[in-house]
């Protein structure tokens, strides 16, 4: 399990640093935990931060959601150009409702 440093405590004078465990995922299980190709893919979860993609990307609307995951994955789970083109693709889909939905508001 991966632990990230609390501050308390001093590995001088023989005192160990405390750690506190990494925030669960969606299923509960710690980030960083052994791969899960159903729950927690390593084309998702491998990010040195240890936060997994669906962390991150549930706060955004679908097309910057999907935006993002195509470029945390980018040459992880095959060809990088691949998922940069489909990235651009929902990015530029998002422009394009956000253009039409201001033509509609002006």
């Amino acid at each position: 399990m991966k632990h990230e440093l609390t501050g308390r405590g001093s590995a001088r004078g023989g005192q160990a640093l405390q750690t506190a465990p990494k925030p669960a995922c969606r299923t509960g299980r710690p980030v960083g935990s052994p791969h899960d190709a159903v729950n927690h893919p390593a084309h998702y979860t491998a990010h040195p931060s240890g936060v997994e993609c669906i962390q991150v990307t549930e706060h955004m609307n679908f097309c910057v959601g999907n935006a993002m995951k195509y470029l945390w994955r980018a040459g992880l789970k095959g060809d990088a150009l691949k998922d940069l083109e489909k990235a651009r693709w929902y990015v530029d889909r998002e422009i394009q409702r956000l253009q039409a939905s201001a033509r509609k508001g002006a």
